[in-house]
């Protein structure tokens, strides 16, 4: 997800800029609480909340937790904060642990998204955080350090800390044993941090720092939703319309409420929810409720009919104009060559190995809710709202989540409603909603589909003298409270986002863009508008090359003269890939460049073909996400993105018949299996620049990469996605 306008507000309002943080510290039952508290009242904590209850607690047992502004759902960012803290704080890492923080927006806020809300999303966890955590691991230091000294009546600069000790000569000291008197202390706030040369955590391989939380994952260990048991715990499964924009009219449900274990069954907002005593019973009861559906305002078309008019649509001018500059009319009139090209791109699920989930109790006039809280502050809202209390009164446990790629990140909350909603209708009880895989797949949330039209002028000389691109497709924050934000002149950016703004040195551009209205919902993917804009621009720009007579690594470069990060990028890439060394027969290349998320990508993809399908055997991935916390997780972001990335463009397609979802699990979804994975080399530019993000930067290049590999091997261009549908055979 990308709300990026979110951060024009830190240029407003300075609760939402890192100036308007006051670094604090107080007191707590057993050891220190540290954290940032705003400066202004309207962004205090709420009523009885300690304003610093935030970063880090540090007990007198000597355990650090640390309290992630950000939700991990398997992209590693628990760990990355953890780094920023540790490498300033120099704890021992066996002491420390990760919770998700959440409750207050002027605490927690995204820093990325101005601060005014907080959330996980747009690769912004790391930048994010890493000023604000490497401070507040800064001072607790300190104030640790001051403390000892007056514990021992020494200079506190003759005080070393190294692996949650402090030492003065012979002397040794653990944190927990300092913490109350370094609560009592005055908090610094003009904190040093180390310089890059002093780093000891960030930036250094696995070799030096393993991810604390691997033992958990890897033994089973690791607690998600699902493995969440209170006393009393229900179970509720929904019955959701079967086509978007139905509405209940009737439900009988005689014959499930006769069933064994089941408990009620309850309409509620989205749907019917059977509640029973386990999953099994609540499955099979589901099977005997029989529901009315009113489908008079509901979408009733399929796929094909849908992208018939947006084809239709990319050919007529654009509704509205992102990106124009000079005179692409005059370019394509005097152009030595005309090239022009039409892409389709499928809805797509975001398929995460979790399906979706959420537990809610409501109890004497409070609230409590698990799940994976991707936008804690609306949720918490929302969870309120349902219930009828005040926000104050719910209470969010922030669940790590197995893969999300912007799935829990739903503005209306979603399954978290309705797992209030449910709770609040059978009196309260706790009771997790949990959908099946076919739940998740058919009443979802979608990368919207697209159509691509984009037109290209060369000179005599192989020159691009103009670029036109025409997108037509849904917005995603349409009808949403992101809508004034992200949509300026008819032009919502994640529509455009990898097409608008390019690298490209080119001296005449047009990208235009005609949004369209369906009944199907959506939602950002994983790296939202240039999952497609990167494929479109990529592959075009690969067909110029192509009719300009140029390598198209060399066109590439030629044209990013005025960016010299993107054209290190490519350089290194290139390299790596041996770009200038001859291929074993059978094997072909592809390159492809993408910028998302400030994050700079390029890929080389090695494939064969096998039938009429490509199989990738390698991929040589470049990457300039500024400073590189932690390395390791990088190459993994990029691997899972580029594993992400390559099975959507290869098999993945959410289709619909007559409004109806076809697709219901992996035997009609499919996803990259473990033995197409490609080999992948990641290489990282070494940069002293702010950190980017990773969590989605790696997908949006493999899918160009691959189809100018596969053009490279059979001279035809794969202008309709995925590759393997029946047209591309």
């Amino acid at each position: 997800m990308i709300p990026r306008f979110l951060a024009d507000r830190a240029l407003k309002d300075p609760v939402a800029s890192r100036r308007g943080f006051l670094l604090g510290a107080a007191a707590v039952t057993g050891g220190l609480m540290i954290g940032f508290a705003p400066r202004t009242a309207k962004a205090q904590a709420r009523a009885g909340q300690n304003p610093f209850a935030g970063y880090i607690r540090i007990g007198t047992d000597n355990t650090v937790t640390i309290f992630s502004a950000h939700m991990d759902m398997g992209q590693g960012i628990y760990h990355g904060i953890a780094t920023l803290v540790n490498e300033e704080l120099m704890a021992d890492w066996a002491q420390i642990r990760v919770e998700g923080g959440w409750g207050n927006p002027g605490l927690y806020g995204n820093v990325g998204w101005g601060g005014a809300v907080q959330g996980t999303g747009g690769s912004t966890g790391t930048p994010s955080s890493y000023d604000r955590y490497r401070r507040a691991g800064a001072a607790a230091r300190l104030m640790l350090v001051q403390a000892a000294a007056q514990e021992w009546n020494v200079p506190a600069a003759e005080i070393e800390v190294e692996k949650g000790m402090l030492r003065h000569k012979a002397r040794y000291m653990s944190f927990g044993n300092v913490v109350a008197r370094a609560a009592a202390l005055p908090v610094p706030q003009d904190v040093p941090l180390k310089k890059p040369e002093d780093w000891i955590y960030i930036g250094k391989d696995r070799q030096i720092l393993r991810k604390y939380d691997s033992l958990a994952k890897s033994t089973g260990r690791q607690n998600f939703t699902i493995d969440i048991r209170l006393p009393g715990l229900l179970t509720a499964v929904m019955i959701h319309p079967p086509r978007f924009g139905a509405k209940v009219r009737a439900v009988d449900a005689t014959r499930a409420k006769a069933m064994r274990g089941v408990v009620d069954v309850v309409q509620v907002p989205r749907g019917v929810a059977v509640v029973a005593d386990n999953m099994w019973r609540a499955l099979k009861a589901r099977e005997a409720v029989t529901v009315d559906w009113d489908e008079s305002g509901a979408e009733t078309r399929s796929t094909t009919e849908i992208m018939a008019g947006y084809h239709a649509l990319a050919k007529q001018p654009g509704k509205a104009v992102a990106t124009d500059t000079g005179n692409v009319g005059s370019a394509f009139a005097s152009a030595a060559k005309v090239l022009e090209a039409t892409f389709e791109f499928p809805y797509l699920a975001h398929a995460a190995l979790e399906p979706m989930n959420a537990i809610a109790r409501i109890e004497n006039g409070r609230v409590e809710v698990w799940g994976g809280h991707q936008m804690p502050d609306v949720y918490q809202a929302i969870a309120a709202g349902i219930a009828g209390v005040t926000p104050d009164k719910v209470t969010l446990h922030v669940m790590k989540t197995g893969g999300g790629f912007g799935r829990r990140a739903v503005i209306d909350g979603d399954v978290i409603a309705e797992a209030v909603s449910v709770s609040k209708a059978i009196g309260g009880r706790p009771v997790r909603v949990q959908w099946t895989r076919e739940d998740d797949m058919r009443a979802g949330r979608y990368r919207p589909a697209y159509v691509h039209y984009l037109k290209a002028g060369l000179d005599a000389a192989g020159n691009v003298v103009g670029w036109q691109n025409h997108i037509v497709g849904q917005s995603i924050v349409s009808g949403t409270p992101f809508e004034a934000g992200m949509v300026k002149n008819g032009v919502d950016v994640t529509s455009v986002e990898g097409a608008s703004e390019l690298p490209y040195a080119f001296p005449n551009m047009r990208v235009e863009l005609t949004t369209t209205t369906t009944g199907v919902p959506v939602l950002w993917w994983r790296a939202v508008g240039s999952t497609h804009t990167a494929y479109a621009v990529e592959t075009f720009i690969d067909e110029l090359a192509v009719a300009a007579g140029k390598d198209p690594v060399a066109f590439r470069l030629d044209l990013l003269k005025d960016h010299p990060r993107h054209a290190a990028v490519l350089k290194l890439a290139a390299e790596k890939a041996g770009w200038d060394q001859p291929l074993p027969p059978g094997r072909f290349r592809g390159v492809a460049l993408a910028e998302s998320f400030d994050t700079i990508v390029a890929e080389i993809a090695e494939i064969s073909v096998e039938g009429n399908q490509p199989k990738v055997h390698r991929v040589t991935c470049a990457v300039d996400c500024g400073i590189a916390v932690n390395p390791d997780n990088v190459r993994a972001q990029m691997e899972g993105g580029i594993g992400f990335g390559l099975g959507a463009i290869l098999k993945s397609r959410i289709t619909l018949d007559q409004g109806r979802v076809v697709e219901g699990n992996f035997d009609g979804y499919e996803v990259l299996r473990l033995d197409e994975m490609p080999a992948v080399d990641v290489h990282i530019l070494p940069s002293t620049e702010a950190p980017t993000g990773v969590g989605e930067p790696g997908v949006p290049p493999i899918g160009p990469a691959v189809a100018n590999a596969y053009f490279a091997a059979t001279k035809r261009r794969i202008r309709a996605l995925p590759f393997n549908r029946p047209e591309n055979s």
